[in-house]
């Protein structure tokens, strides 16, 4: 059975809980890492003629499993595995891997031993087989190696994680370039000067329609290493990478000058401050600042946008990652910022959220440059993003709905109130070249303001329900049925306020919005139910992803109150949480409803049966298609169960007390019960030998016992029910049909999921409406007439109180 992504990145995740301890993630990333890039190279290109990588004999994975266990592990794998590989490729250096006999950070003798053994048997999952895979387009390794990537740079801190640019960025910066529009070849180039490990680069080649070629350079060795890996993983082994200084010693040149590329992006360290160290900008042999300027010695954001305009052919575009200080601080920078626009370079400017970088928390933006008919230019496209994204553990992450946007908005040129907006030159050059958002958009939520004439005479102010037109175009007469004209400019509430949500709710307009809004989902969904249903094994994942969310963002573009993009996310969300696993098993295996035991260890190495599953199609879809008598049977013992638990808490809180009937007992248990009553029914017999009537306490006690009796009595037959119902849903699987499986998949799972979702969402627009006129009607429904009264009647009251008590008021 084919592995689960999420099941992948939990087990990739787990070897590294095999060298916690010894070091921070920033290190022992690079050991992590080289395994998967050695598990993977082996897989694929082991004894392949003319593969771009070469495997010597007695370097693969293999012959590091064989190592595991020996003394000398460490020294082996460095000599026997590593050494060899380096000196096969050219491509590879030394300080591309690890020292995997370094006992500073795995320890020495066993311990060295024991976190090597263990950290080579993670990696030897069968899942974890590569020899078939592509590595590209639905590659789940590439995937994998992002996640890993991602949570480095988390426990990195925030010192030590600028080796990785956050997925969302690096695909909003892929897309704004126009590459998947663009007719492209093997010899369209990319560039990233400052590359880190890749993953900005690998975005802008995956989202270009055919392979191009990638270039990078990255200041830090072993951080190139992982990049020249990170390559070979994502099916780019022709990838060049380089080390070295890109601003001292830029090393892509041609005929002594700098080499030129379509395509350029970065994420160069913010704010470098000793960018030049090294180089006289004065007399740059590269010529980057005699048209514009000279960067501050001590700021050098400008100094790699320069390279990059450098480095950009006539027609090349690039987009660069720089901290918002870029956008409006003076001196040098502010003649570098005008020049750039006078020559129109500038395309555009996206402001993203704060906290989204590994490496820092502040603000950053997306400068876009574009070579090609930059004199022709007349403004710049500003977009002002800072508001959208969601919280992710200590940063903040893009949504895939952010992203969308954010491309759609910029490549549409779309002009959306305290969104976005194009900003001629000449309102830039007014502004004296600032290019600072707010100057632009204004991006703050518009003030609540309190309104005087409702505080001191009542009533809701009438611009306040005009704000809410976006409501009343939808439902015209909603309106009227809410609000009665209280005098000119002030409305009144028509219903109680404990009743606008049932008003709102139960409204002609407002239920047919609701009943279009369901059979508008109708549409799409048995649309895409016979789509789906038609998949068969071998399908691409991601593709069908794409092609599945932007027809639901499309369907629901343009439908007034709903969000399109909110919508998007709902399938975005249930793609990432459970729809991509279920795509990649039937990709890879087809309709089969699979079920498998599921064998847990404890800490002492025990196996424990923790009964069975189906991925694919969980036991629960069985149950409701097939089992309902049995499933409501069940449900029935268990309400009569709860009864019984009830009354007997009710019983025990009564009889509970110091005079309780229960008082004598050390504990309420059936032990103590039963030895108690034994003990009353012995003076019951002796009492009635006397003519004395049964204790209440006994009445008690053995009214306990007969409701705890019945407890468990219910709780065996439910476990014998719930015993036989798992049994026959486990012996139907078999017995479903292609067919069944996927209508039970498709509707009652993948679609029905997504559809509560979106009712949810619509659901929530009368819930906004409901809010805000609450909001409006507490605000105004005490004018200060009427509070002066209520303070003037409480004054009395207090008066009273004290006069009654000898006090005098005065």
């Amino acid at each position: 059975m084919a592995i689960k992504k999420s099941e992948l990145y939990s087990s990739l995740w787990a070897s590294c809980d095999v060298l916690r301890g010894g070091m921070d993630a920033s290190q022992y990333k690079d050991y992590v890492l080289v395994l998967l890039f050695i598990k993977y190279i082996s897989d694929k290109y082991a004894g392949e003629p003319y593969a771009p990588i070469t495997i010597p004999e007695g370097a693969s994975f293999a012959d590091m499993v064989a190592l595991k266990g020996k003394s000398d592990i460490g020294d082996q794998v460095n000599k026997q595995i590593i050494a060899p590989l380096v000196n096969a490729n050219t491509q590879l250096s030394r300080t591309d891997f690890p020292d995997f006999n370094d006992a500073t950070k795995l320890g020495t003798g066993k311990d060295m031993v024991d976190r090597l053994t263990d950290l080579v048997a993670i990696f030897e999952n069968k899942a974890l087989d590569f020899s078939k895979n592509l590595a590209s387009g639905d590659d789940i390794l590439g995937d994998a190696y992002e996640y890993l990537m991602r949570h480095f740079a988390t426990e990195s801190g925030k010192s030590k994680g600028q080796f990785y640019t956050p997925a969302g960025v690096s695909r909003v910066m892929a897309q704004i370039l126009g590459i998947r529009e663009a007719e492209t070849s093997a010899n369209t180039t990319v560039y990233d000067p400052t590359c880190g490990s890749g993953s900005l680069l690998l975005k802008v080649g995956d989202e270009a329609g055919t392979a191009v070629t990638l270039y990078g350079q990255e200041k830090d060795a072993a951080t190139s290493g992982l990049a020249r890996m990170n390559m070979y993983l994502h099916d780019y082994p022709t990838a060049l990478i380089t080390q070295g200084n890109t601003l001292t010693d830029p090393k892509y040149k041609e005929a002594g000058t700098l080499k030129i590329f379509d395509y350029v992006v970065a994420n160069p360290p913010f704010s470098d401050k000793r960018w030049s160290t090294g180089l006289d900008p004065l007399n740059d042999p590269h010529d980057r600042f005699t048209s514009f300027g000279i960067p501050p010695a001590k700021q050098g954001d400008y100094a790699y946008l320069l390279h990059i305009v450098r480095s950009l052919k006539s027609t090349g575009k690039g987009a660069c990652i720089l901290p918002h200080g870029v956008l409006f601080r003076g001196n040098a920078e502010a003649e570098i910022r005008r020049n750039l626009v006078r020559k129109g370079y500038i395309k555009g400017i996206i402001g993203l959220p704060a906290n989204l970088f590994y490496g820092t928390g502040i603000p950053a933006c997306i400068i876009v440059i574009d070579k090609e008919d930059a004199q022709a230019r007349k403004g710049i496209f500003m977009i002002d993003a800072s508001r959208g994204f969601m919280k992710d553990g200590p940063k903040n992450r893009l949504r895939a709905q952010d992203i969308h946007k954010m491309v759609d908005v910029f490549m549409q040129r779309q002009d959306i109130e305290k969104y976005a907006r194009m900003v001629s030159f000449e309102e830039i050059a007014g502004n004296e070249f600032n290019l600072n958002l707010p100057r632009y958009i204004d991006g703050q939520e518009a003030e609540d303001l309190q309104d005087i004439g409702g505080h001191l005479q009542g009533g809701i102010p009438t611009v306040d329900v005009d704000a809410l037109e976006m409501y009343w175009e939808r439902f015209p007469s909603l309106r009227s049925s809410l609000f009665r004209l209280l005098r000119p400019g002030y409305v009144g509430l028509s219903v109680p306020s404990s009743e606008i949500k049932e008003r709102i709710y139960a409204h002609p307009e407002f239920c047919s919005f609701m009943d279009e809004m369901e059979a508008h989902f109708g549409l799409w969904r048995d649309e895409k139910s016979v789509s789906l249903r038609g998949l068969e094994a071998g399908f691409q994942p991601k593709s069908l992803v794409a092609s599945l969310s932007e027809n639901l963002l499309n369907h629901y573009s343009g439908k007034g109150l709903v969000d399109a993009y909110a919508i998007y996310q709902h399938l975005m969300d249930y793609v990432d949480e459970t729809m991509q696993d279920d795509l990649y098993l039937i990709a890879a295996d087809g309709w089969q409803a699979e079920t498998y035991r599921v064998i847990e260890k404890d800490k002492k190495g025990k196996e424990k049966d923790k009964g069975w599953r189906c991925d694919l199609l969980p036991k629960p879809f069985l149950v409701k298609a097939y089992f309902g008598e049995d499933a409501a049977a069940i449900d029935d013992l268990r309400a009569a169960l709860e009864s019984a638990s009830a009354r007997k808490g009710e019983l025990e809180e009564e009889q509970g007390g110091e005079e309780g009937a229960f008082a004598e007992l050390e504990k309420v248990n059936k032990g103590n019960m039963v030895k108690r009553v034994k003990v009353l029914r012995a003076e019951r017999v002796e009492s009635r030998e006397q003519g004395v009537e049964s204790s209440e306490e006994l009445t008690a006690l053995e009214k306990w016992l007969a409701l705890n009796n019945d407890e468990a009595k219910l709780k065996k037959e439910i476990k014998t029910a719930e015993a036989e119902l798992d049994g026959k849903v486990y012996a139907h699987y078999p017995e479903l049909s292609d067919e069944e499986i996927k209508r039970l998949v498709v509707e009652e799972k993948w679609l029905a999921a997504l559809g509560n979702a979106l009712q949810g969402e619509t659901e929530r627009i009368s819930q906004r409406l409901t809010q805000r006129v609450k909001e409006l009607t507490e605000r105004y429904e005490s004018p200060l007439p009427q509070m002066n009264e209520d303070v003037a009647a409480l004054e009395e009251k207090v008066k009273g109180h004290l006069e009654r008590m000898g006090f005098s008021w005065e």
